[in-house]
């Protein structure tokens, strides 16, 4: 049977965006799946999103954190709904958006893909009873949530595998690849730590804050390496230069410092074939198995090991690590799945 979805992320950046934007990405691969399942899709995003094959209803305000603007939104979303008719209503946004839909016995999903708040969750839970479900995108983050109540399970978040090129080798001088926004929480100053014990060239992808903590950090920890010991900065990269990078790597070396929901940017790695050496915190042992995809280590030392015994890793099992887990069929499959039982299929 074919399905009316109607889709929501936040109004801060188009589906798909246009550089960086993890859910985004997220939505624009799932939507494409269900698009190729047969189903209709309506989305409601950013004015400039460009998704192909979806019916677009766009959010009067762009700032989730703006009172006026949420009240603009959850008015639209009540609108969307009247105007699309789906038979069940996939969040990714705000929960407050959904409050005029929640007593309703429309099938509603509320997925979240960072720290759920648990008093929000507690309230949406009470109002919108049998007819809302929660995901996560890791089951660290259902576990967060779950404190709060409802009704939660575990879908991971996907890639699509043919935007990502399988390298099954690399030069033996091949660098350490860094992607990420690059401040302390993502361990930037680790890499280039670990890069310089090991005596391994190491590349830094991603964006940087010019001001405050994240403006000092870049300026004292970061700049002051660049140009020397190998280690180099190349910029925020697009899709193309994220597969080139990603696939001429050795290993992608993101040393976290926090509690990881998922990381969307591990599961691109692991579809080019290549490792991934980061540390046991948050989603990161649910996406990454010791000693087989990669390493998780504790520390310094623990880091360089892992460098050196990078031999060890398949980067062909790598590749099947994402296609079987986190490939945009298994996971679209899995949304599907969900949707049939909300709706009583």
């Amino acid at each position: 049977m074919r399905l009316r979805i109607l889709l929501t992320v936040d109004p801060e950046l188009p589906v798909p965006p246009r550089l960086y934007g993890g859910i985004e990405r997220i939505v624009d691969v799932l939507l494409q799946e269900l698009l190729a399942r047969g189903h209709e899709v309506g989305l409601v995003a950013h004015r400039d999103s460009t998704a192909s094959g979806v019916r677009l209803f766009p959010w009067p305000g762009i700032k989730s954190q703006r009172r006026w603007d949420a009240a603009c939104n959850t008015l639209a979303l009540w609108r969307a709904v009247r105007q699309f008719q789906p038979d069940i209503v996939h969040s990714f946004s705000r929960a407050f958006y959904l409050l005029p839909l929640l007593r309703s016995k429309l099938p509603k999903i509320m997925s979240y893909q960072r720290k759920p708040g648990r008093r929000q969750v507690a309230l949406a839970a009470k109002l919108g009873g049998s007819s809302l479900m929660f995901t996560g995108c890791s089951e660290h983050i259902c576990k967060v949530g779950g404190a709060g109540g409802g009704e939660w399970r575990t879908i991971h978040n996907c890639v699509e595998l043919k935007k990502y090129t399988f390298q099954p080798a690399v030069a033996e001088d091949a660098p350490l690849v860094f992607l990420s926004r690059i401040e302390r929480i993502k361990g930037a100053h680790t890499a280039v730590a670990v890069a310089k014990r090991t005596g391994r060239r190491l590349l830094i992808a991603g964006n940087h804050g010019d001001v405050g903590e994240e403006g000092d950090y870049w300026e004292t920890e970061i700049v002051p390496e660049l140009g020397r010991n190998g280690i180099e900065y190349v910029g925020p990269v697009d899709d193309k230069q994220k597969n080139e990078l990603l696939g001429r790597a050795a290993a992608m070396i993101v040393p976290i410092e926090w509690e990881e929901p998922f990381g969307i940017v591990f599961a691109e790695a692991l579809a080019c074939g290549t490792p991934v050496i980061s540390c046991p915190h948050g989603a990161l042992p649910e996406i990454i198995r010791h000693g087989m995809d990669g390493f998780l280590a504790s520390g310094l030392e623990e880091t360089c090991e892992a460098v050196n015994k990078l031999a060890e890793i398949s980067r062909a099992g790598c590749r099947q690590r994402a296609a079987d887990c986190f490939s945009s069929a298994v996971i679209g499959s899995q949304y599907e799945q969900l949707y049939r039982c909300r709706i009583g299929e």
